[in-house]
């Protein structure tokens, strides 16, 4: 993947003119006339309300914080209010980005890896891949569909892993738009992963990244508003819905330790200490101030972004349709998600680097490979399409030299 990376950055670089499906990036017009510090002072304004004095609250975000965070209970409001999550802030750490809660949950959870495995949707996010390599955690790849995880197969792989004296610890999805397939999880899939996870005894790591972006009254509910067994550990991130330069995260885990001693919370925030001792409280600061901003929902503060994303892959589907009609028989076919940033398409021939090459450098319009983000060797016929990086007019000029590519280099 990293390889894979380096590829597409150098050939960006080399075509910059190009019209570019590849980033998955939030919108740049939602960061231009950011203000920061009006935020910083909501937040400040926040905590003098709260009790602190003004020198007190200036101090909390100017020195080393709490492993823990600084707007844990802002977190665990707007996640009980907007998702229906029964997150207290104790069960809250805050981290450096949803790459930092990934890597803390698999170090907690595979302190000894000897047969312990973790399963991913696959293909799959790489940072849930990468974080799992660092550690040397094996990973078993489980299909995922439309629909979300193939929850027969995962069932399948649960017993084949004891078979063999091994055991499926922890199974990673993204049930909301996950990226790079788009996939939503059905409501019937999310109760019967739940139901194997209690069966099977294995916890359920759930991304939830680009659920904010569901329409209006379609909004289904969390793996962890659903759980009742405490067999979720929630995963969540400002990036897309604040701004990603400001790193930062946060994991509800609320499952008990040490034979109920502690919460697995308190574990990640010990082993915090050791990686990064702290997300900065400036950043924090920002983002509290933002939530203080929007009476303190995650809603109200995406709102204006959901719109925008929608309206995006809704441009992004529609120009597909109407630039490359009638293409099926020539074995090209798309997935059509109803929220994120992704569209999967499908190709009768390899998407792979040559093909890319070509792609920017003589049609003007770059796209992702997908056979990366698989682990057992699939996807080499995928690409991924991304439009949350454009406007409206990009998506369609760049949807017209996309069709010109495909019906020139491929159809043909």
């Amino acid at each position: 993947m990293l390889d894979s990376i380096g590829f597409l950055n150098e050939v960006m670089g080399r075509h910059p003119e190009a019209i570019s499906f590849a980033p998955g990036a939030p919108h740049p017009v939602f960061l231009d006339d950011l203000d920061t510090h009006h935020f910083t002072d909501r937040f400040l304004d926040h905590l003098v309300e709260g009790g602190l004095s003004r020198r007190q609250a200036r101090r909390l975000l100017v020195e080393y914080g709490p492993s823990r965070g600084i707007i844990n209970e802002l977190v665990s409001h707007a996640l009980r209010r907007d998702q229906g999550i029964a997150a207290t802030s104790a069960s809250v750490v805050i981290t450096v980005g949803a790459q930092e809660a990934m890597l803390l949950v698999l170090r907690a959870l595979f302190r000894s890896a000897s047969g312990q495995v973790l399963a991913v949707a696959n293909p799959s996010f790489v940072g849930i891949t990468g974080a799992a390599h660092l550690l040397d955690i094996p990973l078993l790849p489980v299909s995922e569909r439309d629909d979300g995880i193939d929850v027969d197969a995962l069932e399948a792989a649960c017993r084949t892993a004891r078979r063999s004296g091994r055991h499926i610890r922890a199974c990673y999805v993204a049930a909301d738009f996950s990226n790079p397939g788009g996939g939503r999880m059905s409501l019937e899939c999310r109760h019967r992963l739940l139901e194997v996870a209690e069966r099977e005894d294995f916890l359920v790591l759930e991304d939830n990244a680009y659920g904010f972006t569901a329409d209006a009254g379609d909004e289904l509910p969390s793996l962890k508003a659903l759980d009742g067994g405490g067999r979720v550990v929630h995963i969540g991130t400002f990036a897309k819905v604040c701004f990603p330069g400001a790193r930062v995260g946060y994991v509800v885990a609320d499952q008990q330790v040490e034979n109920g001693s502690r919460l697995l919370a308190d574990e990640l925030a010990a082993l915090k200490t050791m990686v990064t001792v702290n997300t900065s409280p400036l950043s924090q600061a920002v983002i509290g101030g933002m939530l203080v901003e929007h009476g303190g929902s995650l809603r109200e503060l995406s709102r204006q972004k959901a719109q925008l994303y929608r309206r995006n892959l809704d441009q992004l589907t529609t120009a597909l349709d109407s630039h490359l009609p009638d293409v099926g028989a020539a074995g090209i076919h798309w997935n059509r998600p109803e929220g994120g940033f992704f569209v999967r398409l499908h190709l009768p021939v390899p998407a792979d680097d040559d093909l890319l090459e070509k792609s920017a450098a003589k049609y003007g319009v770059l796209w992702t490979p997908m056979a990366p983000f698989y682990l057992d060797g699939g996807g080499d016929r995928q690409l991924r399409l991304s439009c949350s990086y454009l406007d409206p007019d990009q998506i369609d000029t760049g949807m017209r030299r996309f069709a010109a590519f495909l019906q020139k280099e491929i159809i043909r």
